[in-house]
């Protein structure tokens, strides 16, 4: 098994700027397929959540859901989401 390459994205800058964080998180989610990353660890904040349900949203969608193995939630810092890819 190869090593654990994790990238990280904090959305704290942006929160408010809608475009720039789809822009981010697509450019986060190539990226990791690019890099052959396991884990991309995104911190949309804790906020009042809307942040997290736009990250949520994006990542819900059809062509980005097919590059992704699953979705994480962090059970302690409900400010943090794990994405993990399988590559082959």
């Amino acid at each position: 098994m190869g090593e654990t390459v994790k990238l990280k994205l904090d959305l704290h800058d942006i929160y408010n700027k809608g475009d720039q964080i789809d822009r981010a998180l697509r450019g986060i989610i190539d990226e990791a397929i690019r890099t052959k990353a396991t884990e991309v660890e995104i911190i949309p904040g804790k906020g009042s959540g809307q942040l997290k349900k736009k990250v949520l949203r994006f990542l819900d969608q059809k062509e980005i859901k097919a590059l992704y193995h699953r979705i994480d939630k962090d059970a302690k810092n409900h400010g943090r989401l794990f994405v993990y890819f399988k590559h082959k």
